[in-house]
Formats: structure tokens, sequence, C-alpha cells
């Protein structure tokens, strides 16, 4: 049986004696006989408050996270930002350029035409001239210079226009070249001059 230490009452049990503190004596209440009242008129909800308020610190960081990414990791256009892991950095910081020819399935591909002119800031066609290249940036890969004009290009696959070209299938054949050699596209940095040469093609059978 409690007696209160306030006003010398005493209570049958520890829930009438809390109640009568925090009723008669609210004023008076130490740092522990507050916090006696406090446990016991929470009934848990107030680690249910502090969990959802961790929880939801968490999100706000997880966001903030993709938001910081995002930014950090644009480079001021490419439509095909998301798709290549490498990013060209300094921006303006050179200039350097050379021939290339894509043909798909016997077509080569006209980059003279405005969908391939200055769609990327790093990599691009300019002035109407399909034949040569310009790169603007330090890092440019093959990968991502093709990405910028909507070509996803490895190795061995050509993806272009929902259609993926693959040199394992059956009578298909990919040829990835820069000056005659093969070279592996998400490495690849491009220098000045570099000759680009890229053939998807599938055989009627």
């Amino acid at each position: 049986m409690p007696d209160c230490s306030y006003c010398g009452a005493s209570f049958d049990g520890e829930e009438a004696y809390l109640a009568h503190l925090e009723r008669e004596h609210e004023g008076e209440l130490g740092r522990i006989d507050r916090r006696r009242i406090g446990e016991a008129t929470d009934d848990g909800e107030g680690d249910g408050r502090a969990g959802f308020v961790a929880l939801a610190a968490i999100v706000l960081i997880a966001v903030a996270l993709v938001v910081v990414v995002t930014v950090l990791s644009s480079d001021g256009g490419s439509p095909a930002d998301g798709e290549v892991e490498q990013r060209p950095t300094d921006l303006g910081s050179a200039h350097y350029h050379g021939p290339i020819e894509v043909v798909i399935d016997g077509q080569a591909v006209d980059f003279s035409r405005d969908r391939y002119q200055r769609v990327a800031d790093a990599f691009h066609f300019e002035r109407g001239d399909g034949s040569r290249w310009h790169v603007h940036a330090r890092g440019v890969t093959l990968e991502y210079a093709m990405a910028t004009l909507g070509f996803d290009v490895t190795g061995s696959t050509v993806a272009v226009d929902d259609t993926t070209y693959r040199d394992a299938d059956p009578d298909t054949s990919v040829t990835v070249t820069v000056d005659g050699d093969p070279v592996t596209p998400s490495e690849y940095v491009l220098q000045q001059g570099d000759e680009i040469r890229i053939v998807a093609e599938r055989s009627d059978g």
C-alpha cells in the first residue's frame, strides 16, 4: 500500500497513488515522480511516437540522398543519363573530334539529322555535319557518347529503337571498334581523332 510522500495519504494500489499525485501534487512533483506519471499515462504511446519519428527521419534522409545523387550526376541534357554508369567531367574543358560510322542492318545512320544534332553538351554533332563527332568534356566514354544518341552499346551488343542485336545470336553480327580495334565501350574514353565504327546486322536467314 503506497503512501504519498507529499501529504502522507495512503492508497490501495500504484494506479490510484499515481492518479493522486497527478491530481493533487502536479506542481510539486520531482523528476522521478513526473516520469512515473508520464509512463503510466502514455501506456506505450510514447514509444510508438518515437518509432514513427525515427522512421520519418530515415525516409527523409533517403529522399534527400536520391535528390543529391541525381543532381550531381546530371551533365545537362543527355537523354540516356540513367542508363550509363560513367559520366564526363569538366564540361567545356576540352574540344576534340573524330569520324564516325554506324551501320544498322546495312543502313548507315545519318547523324546530320536534327534528332542527333546538339543532343548533349559533352558529346554531340553540330552545324548539320553527321560525319564528325565533337567532345567538350573529359572522361567521355564510347558507351556514354552513343547513349546520348539513343544507342545502348557494349562490346558485343547494340540496342536501338527497341531492337537489340547480339553478336552471340544466330545470323547476327556486331562490330564495335575504334581505329579498327575492338573496344569495351564502358571503359574506352574517346580521344582526339578516334575513328568510331559500329556495325550491327542480322541476316534474313
